[in-house]
């Protein structure tokens, strides 16, 4: 598997895994894990669009 398309994956996994852990902190009303939700959810963001950023240039 090429490398943008490897951090795009990852970077989707990330984002519904802290979307995940963000859902969790609101109902267990644990505002760490909520902010670690939220952080991972962003550092997801940022790995996909850096995977279509290298797809972009292997092209």
């Amino acid at each position: 598997m090429k490398s943008g398309t490897q951090d795009q994956l990852e970077g989707k996994f990330h984002k519904v895994k802290g979307k995940l852990k963000e859902i969790a902190g609101k109902l267990s009303d644990n505002p760490k894990l909520k902010a670690e939700g939220t952080g991972e959810k962003i550092a997801g963001k940022v790995q996909e669009k850096i995977g279509k950023v290298k797809k972009a240039l292997e092209k």
